[in-house]
């Protein structure tokens, strides 16, 4: 598989997350179905496209490499892509691609399978397989996240695998949302990472994808352990993230939300090199301190920013505050609010 960024950037280290490797408002309208043609195949991933309106097309993609995986955000004009055997025999790069449909409609038949879908779904698709997929044409733009990764990476075997192509994975709707949110975050962020974090990342949202066609399947079982234990982290960290309003929440609230014990939870962020307790405190110090340096939000009460992330009393929050920063809520406030 070659990455889409290798052919726009070298290198892994102090560069931007995502980048964009196709804009097609530049281009002569007779030139942009070919630039989007010539741009896709640099994926590794010969396909075949019908445009019902070529003069109209207009795309953009933009991408980022997390070690051998790659992430994609594509915003494109109505068009029909397919891939035939004769294509795949032709070659075959031997990859999983997920799709999160963030706008528009899609459809798209592979393995027997015909399946629509809408924002907020996500599809499961193998590059040796062949398969048809469209764009509903009454829509003016659809957009998705694609996850690539090599078929070898995948920690489930084919057998269990096949029957979810050309699926939308509805089966884990928790894990769906977290996978998803997880997908978006990362395309939307504009921060820079190492080439190990990058690997790191790539690796965690491998993982997500088994577990999400795994649990789609209803073949848990047959995800390895340390990629279970990657799941049912991720489920309970965005869990975590749900709930920081709420005062009560804590290691008995996670455990009973994940039907889980105890022990059990605490196994699995022991697992992750942290704790319950410190996810919950580095996840409300984050958004505090993002509201107390909001210039948005300088009259709103420091205990009513407080309160907003799970410290109803302004004497805990304080304390919490202190304790994690060095100074008081109103201190930091003033000390960022003084930026701008």
């Amino acid at each position: 598989m070659r990455p889409l960024v290798e052919n726009v950037a070298h290198g892994n280290r102090g560069r931007p997350m995502m980048m964009t490797v196709l804009d097609t408002t530049d281009l002569p309208p007779g030139d942009r179905t070919e630039a989007w043609v010539q741009t896709t195949a640099l994926a590794a991933v010969t396909t075949r496209f019908r445009f019902p309106q070529p003069e109209r097309f207009g795309a953009r993609i933009r991408a980022m490499e997390l070690g051998a995986v790659q992430l994609s955000t594509l915003n494109y004009a109505p068009l029909v892509s397919y891939r035939s055997a004769k294509l795949i025999r032709q070659a075959d790069p031997e990859v999983y691609q997920l799709a999160l449909i963030t706008s528009g409609r899609q459809d798209i038949e592979q393995a027997g399978h015909r399946t629509s879908l809408g924002p907020g779904e996500i599809l499961l698709y193998d590059s040796s397989r062949p398969f048809e997929a469209q764009v509903d044409v009454s829509q003016d733009r659809s957009s998705s996240v694609l996850l690539q990764f090599p078929r070898h990476l995948m920690p489930l075997p084919d057998k269990v695998v096949a029957p979810a192509c050309g699926s939308a994975l509805r089966g884990s709707p928790g894990l769906g949302r977290v996978f998803g949110q997880l997908l978006t975050s990362l395309a939307d962020s504009g921060a820079e990472l190492t080439g190990n974090d990058r690997v790191r990342l790539g690796t965690t949202l491998i993982d997500l994808a088994a577990a999400l066609v795994a649990g789609h399947v209803e073949q848990t079982s047959a995800l390895p352990p340390e990629v279970h234990g990657t799941a049912l982290y991720q489920q309970m960290t965005g869990f975590i993230v749900r709930q920081l309003h709420d005062p009560q929440l804590g290691p008995a609230a996670v455990a009973e939300a994940h039907c889980l014990s105890l022990r059990s939870v605490h196994r699995v962020f022991r697992a992750h090199a942290t704790t319950v307790s410190e996810v919950i405190r580095g996840e409300r110090m984050s958004r505090c301190r993002r509201d107390l340096a909001d210039p948005a939000l300088a009259t709103t009460p420091v205990g009513a920013i407080g309160a907003r992330w799970g410290y109803p009393r302004p004497s805990d929050f304080t304390r919490a505050f202190r304790r994690a920063t060095g100074m008081t809520p109103t201190a930091y406030r003033v000390q960022m609010q003084n930026r701008f």
